[in-house]
């Protein structure tokens, strides 16, 4: 089954809302292209991609627990800007 919605996430964004910017647009640059031609009609990661980086992320379990993806997507919005 694809999950593509960290379970706390929410929570922990409630908690750390500083973090809120940071993980949208990080999701927003991992959306698939023409994602508003095919359902569900939402900016998400291809299926494909979302696996691969699930598993590369975090083995054959895939799980990501909030901290994590709060800290790759600060990591990554430090990639993007040259720092």
């Amino acid at each position: 089954m694809r999950r593509w919605w960290v379970r706390g996430l929410g929570r922990y964004l409630l908690t750390h809302p500083g973090s809120v910017a940071v993980v949208l647009r990080a999701a927003w640059r991992l959306r698939r292209a023409h994602w508003w031609r095919h359902p569900p009609f939402l900016p998400l990661a291809a299926k494909e991609y979302w696996d691969f980086r699930l598993t590369t992320v975090n083995g054959r379990n895939g799980d990501l627990d909030p901290a994590g993806v709060v800290a790759v997507a600060k990591w990554s919005e430090r990639q993007r800007v040259g720092g």
